[in-house]
């Protein structure tokens, strides 16, 4: 069926995708998949399950999750993919890696004309681009990873829809970025910075050393990668010269495999920003002493569901994915759910946190996202999160000495003891002589009681202040440049 995204408006697009028509439109998806893809109707029969016994759509929920090494590492990638073909498609994203060998991901022009319209909700509803001459420019890396490319492709899309959208690509080079900036944007009515989240600070920061006046170019921003704290959203938005932190920002929640999956609204940030202020409520929305990352999502692209306390999802791609288990940790709340858990902890009325610019919320539904189970540090059983040490670093007065990147680690002295050990970046130029070591141990340690309830009932009070070092800017053994950054170390 030809793809109605470049020629229906958004609320066409997304009138009536509520969760039931996402769970119709799995268990169809499904069905094909079943008919259509060589290494399925294998991977069904290695289960038990008979791949020509007939289904109804409530047999969905018993079909066998995927995995990436029970599935994708397990058969052949041009059996995996839709008619046992790989070159139908005309192009190929690679992941990263981080949890085992680089795997391959087929995908094409038609098939991304789905994912662009989480772009769409973007930049309409937030950054109303389709009245604003807009200047795109993407910070993600260009080549076979999938951010810098895909994210091109979806902005394209946009542009080839009629927005006045232009694209320039100068990747994660720097120098480029400012040039671009300064050559371009003064033509525009409005700038997007694209890029994951520690980068596009650096390019604020080393911007401004630069002489980029960023107050001039109406700033946006869109990131994806990292979960990050509502107070680093503050701090980039100030730095960016942007005062309406939910129309000047969203986050792409996505994976090289699944494409982009969900997207922040204003509403989402809104509601994030409740919570932020309130961690009593937040932990006991979402169950963690941390704060995850909230988006909107259409269940017709993209149908969630929760095991374990992660989370598993279903949507057609090159290589299309039936319950597919991303290993990610989160959960789903629905619109009206939301609502009603918004009443109970005495939040204003829905409709009261933001809007898209049309003036009506979409009532789509939410999932939150911490991010993989394994990023986290054990001390005294409190379980810490960087998102918990994010907080105390990008206080205002501390912020302007660093670039945002730490290390978390539980050492252990030469006595026996275990102690907790936070490794920081400066930002370029800082002396370490200029910054006060001790107030910037005592604001983590204030955000950790604040935020992380096990933090502050485990541990020891007198183990609970962390022991600051500071590290120059892109020092080779905590922070070298050009590496993704992990923010701890076991």
């Amino acid at each position: 069926m030809p793809s109605t995204f470049l020629t229906e408006p958004l609320d066409a697009l997304l009138a009536g995708h509520t969760e039931s028509a996402g769970a119709a439109a799995a268990a169809a998806l499904a069905a094909a998949v079943i008919d259509k893809v060589p290494a399925y109707r294998e991977f069904l029969r290695s289960h038990g399950v008979d791949p020509t016994a007939p289904r109804a759509d409530a047999d969905f929920a018993r079909l066998p999750l995927m995995t990436k090494p029970g599935y994708m590492q397990c058969y052949p990638l041009p059996a995996r993919c839709w008619g046992g073909e790989l070159s139908v498609f005309d192009r190929v994203a690679v992941s990263t890696g981080s949890t085992g060998r680089p795997t391959f991901w087929p995908r094409s022009a038609a098939l991304e004309h789905d994912v662009a319209v989480r772009f769409e909700q973007v930049f309409r509803d937030g950054f109303d681009a389709h009245r604003r001459r807009t200047l795109a420019i993407v910070c993600f890396a260009l080549g076979n990873w999938v951010g810098g490319i895909y994210t091109t492709s979806c902005l394209w899309l946009l542009a080839q829809k009629g927005y006045p959208i232009t694209v320039a690509t100068p990747g994660n080079k720097k120098d480029e970025i400012f040039r671009v900036v300064e050559e371009l944007a003064p033509h525009f009515d409005q700038t997007v910075l694209l890029g994951y989240p520690p980068f596009v600070k650096d390019v604020l920061d080393a911007g401004k050393a630069a002489g980029v006046d960023w107050t001039a170019y109406n700033i946006r921003m869109v990131f994806a990668g990292e979960v990050f704290s509502e107070e680093w959203r503050a701090l980039v938005c100030a730095r960016a010269g942007g005062v309406d932190l939910c129309r000047s920002t969203a986050s792409l929640y996505g994976t090289a495999d699944g494409g982009v999956l969900g997207n922040e609204t204003p509403l989402s940030i809104a509601i994030r920003r409740f919570f932020a202020a309130n961690p009593a409520a937040a932990r006991e929305l979402f169950g963690e002493s941390r704060l995850p990352t909230l988006v909107q999502y259409d269940p017709v692209s993209r149908y969630f569901e929760t095991y374990d306390n992660t989370l598993v999802v279903t949507g057609d791609g090159g290589v299309p994915l039936v319950r597919y288990h991303i290993a990610d940790r989160g959960g789903l709340v629905g619109f009206d759910e939301m609502r009603a858990r918004l009443s109970d902890f005495g939040a204003p009325p829905i409709e009261d946190f933001g809007f898209p610019a049309d003036g009506s919320a979409r009532p789509l539904p939410f999932v939150y996202v911490f991010g993989r189970a394994d990023f986290t540090v054990s001390f005294y059983g409190a379980n810490i999160y960087p998102e918990n040490v994010t907080v105390g670093l990008e206080a205002p007065e501390f912020a302007r000495w660093l670039t945002g990147k730490f290390v978390l680690q539980v050492p252990e002295a030469a006595t026996g003891d275990t102690f907790l050990s936070l490794v920081v970046e400066l930002a370029p130029g800082i002396d370490p002589a200029a910054v006060d070591v001790a107030g910037l141990a005592g604001s983590v340690q204030r955000e950790l009681r604040r935020i992380n309830s096990e933090f502050a009932n485990y541990v020891p009070l007198e183990r609970q202040w962390p022991t600051v070092t500071l590290r120059s800017f892109e020092d080779p053994e905590y922070f070298p440049a050009g590496v993704k950054h992990r923010y701890t170390r076991r």
